[in-house]
């Protein structure tokens, strides 16, 4: 290594010299060679092809001829041609769509400039609807809060007592009854002392101690819990007076009573009941300090009765057993035999002040108390009007066998049998009242009142200073005929100036008065605790809802839609709701109708809307009564909330801007119907769910698939085969409006939302499609039912048909059993059932829609109402009823609604003065 670098440097460094010098020497060369070669090669070339000429060229182009001489290279000449122009047009398409794309680009930046304003606008409305929507929850809530059963509060446990009252006789609610022990939400216990637990209890009636216990029992407001209890009830009579149980003094009774565990010295929040089974009793709690205690009997002296403390109650005839509603007279024809009956006899009659003194005028006479010859005046005119012979009149003032009364009271007649056959062919019943204007109240008037109106005779009462049973809270002036003894010379003229038409209604009301009231027992007890409950405001319990039992099912696949019933033509179904189903509010009116429609409630029908349970849908309703009676008293639900301004086709009709309705299905192991049936209910607006009752014993099949339709499908097992199943009050009907409908009814979309408005515009009336009528058959003087087309209908078939959900607890829990038990009898008629109903209540028709007259869908398997039988069932079921109601309450019309203005599109210029016309 040492020797060769040093040989490599060598002596003076010329070695290395050398051979750098000679690299960049051939490094020059080449560059030379590669570069200026070709240069010089070119330059040379072009040189000798100038010189030479055009035509000997040897590098330089030629004339296309030379080279296009053969067949192939034309080819590839035009070839090249012509792809020489397709790159032409190439490049000016693509030119062209440069130009598009950055013109859409344009486009494309200001679309995103506008979806990002329009994003900011969206989300400040949703915020500005957030707002809304807060807002109007909070005046919801302010104004009309949801309510539900309201939470139960009870009294508490120590009793603080009440100050004492000025005297027995100013006993009022405010100053002896202690509203504390009954708040609003108590639910109204009651607590009934046993009637074994006080000493007077062996001398009660039998037939009053054990017809009062069988009330108590069927009683919702009665609790065996004394410290919760709001008020107190005591059996105290009819006694029995034996010679080994004689009646005890009033001191010994007095004692007895403030012996009772819970009267707590004065006796506050307890109601003696004195019950009366006969017309002359005793009267024996006159003498008796009863504290602060309030008292229902039939008989009251003016100085012993409390005004709007104590209680005139009916006497209890029916004690263990109930009315036959077959056995009573009809309500029709209006006039009878007689104009007016009266048979009673004094007993121990008071002397005539005509021989006392000189006579009295009429003036006179009413300064003062009534004379005693007032009754003689009523003998004398009654008589002259019967020895007139005007009219046919019946009059006795004497007696065969007289019934025991009190002094100055007209006796009752015989045996109550042959007294009520006389009623029965009496336009009108005279009511006498007592000689004595102390007697305010007595229980042989009531006895005669009671037998007036169970028999359908029109009662006029003499004298305005009886007290009639429940007076406070009955209207009795639209019963009965309330005459001042004075003007017993123009009775006659009175009574013959009526028309028929108002003595019908007032028929109609007594009868409903009767039937509610004082019928039973179970009615009486309810009545008068009915009375205490609606005078302190404490509104009436819910009354039961039928629960429902579902039936598993398994859902199919999503349900299509029948293209008969897509197609709607012009008609627009109104706004598609996307929100999920909307039940009707309830509870609305916990508190109204004790408080602000007491006479309404206790004088109209559908019966004593105070008496019993109330539905959760208003309005209330009873639940225990045994029968409806007449009346125009129902009141639409929801009304007043405003309509929506815009037409008709739009609107969904009412003045409940929101509101659905619930599909009832019977149906009987007709599966493949069935479910066709549901799958039209695919796309069905403002439909909340369907109910399926389930009539047969034997349950669905296991591998049924049921359709989706988007809403809920609720199938009901029920107890028996009853075609009553229809109208059970189901828990799971959360709206008021229910369609009821068949399994084979075959009804287009347009024709329910139609049918669906119009029910909203008339809540009480039952709206549907197909009519039927009924008529006189003067061959056999009997109703007949007729299917005919007709342009007069007095019924809607309920197999297609709305009808309000009250309805519904009515039918079920109120209307006559033995209606229900003819409908199970033939497994027919229950709609002719429900269409009596509804006009009996509402003495309205009902209401057809469109020119439908059948609804069955073709092709469905075999009806019940295909069977010969049917027709003769349905005429004999129309008779029946007739009887039970006591009159024909079906009435007639030719009014149809159709669809004339709900399917024209109006302009909307035009549409302002067609909602005026």
């Amino acid at each position: 290594m040492m020797q060769r670098n040093g040989g490599g440097v060598g002596p003076g460094g010329q070695p290395w010299l050398l051979r750098r010098v000679r690299l960049t020497w051939l490094s020059f060369m080449l560059f030379f060679i590669l570069v200026f070669f070709p240069l010089i090669a070119h330059y040379y070339l072009t040189t000798i092809d100038e010189a030479g000429g055009p035509d000997k060229r040897i590098f330089g182009p030629r004339p296309g001829g030379e080279l296009c001489e053969a067949k192939h290279v034309q080819d590839l000449c035009r070839i090249r041609e012509s792809v020489s122009e397709e790159l032409l047009q190439l490049e000016a398409k693509r030119q062209e769509l440069n130009g598009e794309i950055s013109r859409l680009n344009l486009r494309i930046e200001a679309c995103k400039r506008s979806i990002d304003s329009a994003k900011q606008d969206l989300l400040q409305l949703k915020n500005v609807i957030s707002q809304t929507e807060h807002s109007y929850k909070e005046l919801m809530a302010q104004n009309q809060p949801k309510l539900s059963l309201p939470v139960r509060l009870l009294p508490d446990k120590d009793d603080p007592g009440l100050p004492p009252p000025k005297s027995a006789r100013a006993c009022r609610l405010r100053s002896c009854f202690d509203y504390a022990r009954c708040p609003l939400t108590s639910g109204f216990p009651v607590y009934v002392y046993d009637t074994a637990s006080y000493p007077w209890g062996e001398s009660l009636d039998p037939l009053v101690k054990q017809a009062f216990a069988t009330s108590v029992k069927s009683s919702i407001y009665v609790t065996n819990n004394p410290s919760i209890a709001c008020l107190y009830v005591v059996l105290v009579g009819e006694l029995q007076e034996t010679p080994s149980s004689p009646l005890p003094a009033p001191l010994e009774l007095e004692k007895q009573l403030k012996a009772l565990p819970y009267w707590r010295s004065d006796g506050h929040n307890h109601l003696l009941v004195h019950l009366s089974r006969k017309s002359m009793t005793q009267n024996f709690l006159y003498n008796v300090s009863t504290g602060r205690a309030a008292v229902a009997q039939s008989t009251f002296l003016e100085q012993q009765y409390r005004e709007g403390f104590d209680l005139v109650v009916s006497p209890l005839v029916h004690a263990l057993s109930e009315p036959n509603f077959l056995e009573v007279p009809p309500q029709v024809p209006v006039k009878r035999k007689y104009l007016f009956t009266f048979q009673g006899e004094k007993v121990e009659s008071l002397r005539s002040s005509l021989q006392e003194g000189p006579h009295q005028s009429f003036e006179e006479e009413m300064e003062g108390d009534a004379p005693a010859d007032y009754d003689d005046r009523i003998i004398g005119t009654l008589k002259a009007v019967q020895d007139s012979h005007l009219d046919q009149v019946l009059v006795e003032f004497t007696c065969k066998t007289p019934r025991p009364s009190l002094p100055t009271e007209w006796a009752l007649c015989g045996e109550r049998e042959e007294r009520l056959e006389v009623l029965k062919a009496s336009t009108f019943a005279l009511v006498i009242s007592p000689g004595d204007c102390q007697l305010v109240a007595s229980a042989g008037s009531s006895m005669r009142l009671f037998e007036a109106l169970e028999v359908g005779a029109i009662p006029v009462v003499l004298g305005d200073h009886a007290r009639l049973p429940y007076h406070e809270l009955i209207r009795w002036s639209e019963a009965a005929i309330m005459v001042p003894k004075p003007r017993i010379t123009e009775l006659h003229f009175l009574l013959r100036s009526l028309s028929d038409n108002d003595l019908l209604a007032m028929r109609r009301q007594g009868r409903f008065l009767w039937e509610t009231y004082f019928s039973t027992s179970e009615n009486v007890l309810g009545t008068i605790l009915a009375s205490v409950r609606t005078s302190i405001q404490v509104p009436a319990a819910p009354i039961r809802e039928e629960p429902a039992q579902e039936i598993p099912h398994k859902a199919g696949k999503m349900a299509g839609t029948d293209a008969n019933l897509a197609d709607n033509g012009d008609l627009d179904l109104g706004p598609v709701e996307t929100e999920p189903p909307y039940a009707s509010p309830r509870f609305l009116r916990n508190f109204t109708y004790t408080s602000a429609n007491t006479y309404q409630t206790w004088n109209r029908a559908p019966g004593p809307f105070h008496l019993f349970p109330h539905t959760p849908l208003d309005p209330v309703l009873p639940s225990e009564a045994k029968f409806l009676g007449s009346g125009t008293g129902f009141r639409p639900i929801g009304g007043g909330a405003g309509g929506s301004g815009k037409e008709f086709q739009a609107a969904l009709g009412g003045n409940v801007p929101r509101e659905q309705f619930t599909v009832v299905m019977l149906t009987y192991e007709r599966e493949e119907v069935l479910m066709n049936s549901l799958e039209r209910l695919n796309g069905l607006p403002y439909l909340n769910k369907v109910v399926v009752v389930w009539n047969s014993p034997k349950p669905p099949s296991d591998d049924l698939l049921w359709p989706d339709i988007g809403l809920p499908i609720v199938v009901v097992r029920t107890e028996k085969n009853s075609l009553n199943n229809r109208f059970l009050p189901w828990d799971a009907v959360e709206t008021e409006a229910i369609l009821s409908i068949d399994d084979d009814a075959h009804l287009r979309h347009d024709e329910i939302m139609f049918g669906f408005r119009v029910w909203r515009e008339a809540r009480d009336r039952i709206v549907g499609f197909p009519g039927r009528f009924h008529a006189w058959d003067v061959n056999h003087q009997s109703w007949l039912y007729n299917s005919n087309y007709s342009c007069e209908l007095s019924m809607v078939l309920t197999g297609a048909a709305f009808f309000h959900k009250y309805y519904a607890y009515l039918y079920s829990y109120v209307m006559p059993q033995a209606i229900r038990d003819m409908v199970d009898e033939y497994i027919n008629c229950e709609d002719i059932a429900m269409n009596f109903l509804v006009s009996h209540i509402t003495r309205k028709p009902p209401i057809k829609v469109t020119s439908r007259w059948t609804f069955r869908c073709p092709g469905c398997p075999q009806a019940l109402s295909h069977d010969d039988s049917h027709f003769h069932e349905r005429h004999k079921c129309i008779n029946f009823f007739v009887k039970v109601y006591g009159y024909m309450p079906l009435l007639y019309t030719q009014f149809r609604v159709d669809s004339v203005l709900f399917k024209t599109r109006l302009p909307h210029d035009k549409t302002k003065c067609f909602k005026f016309i």
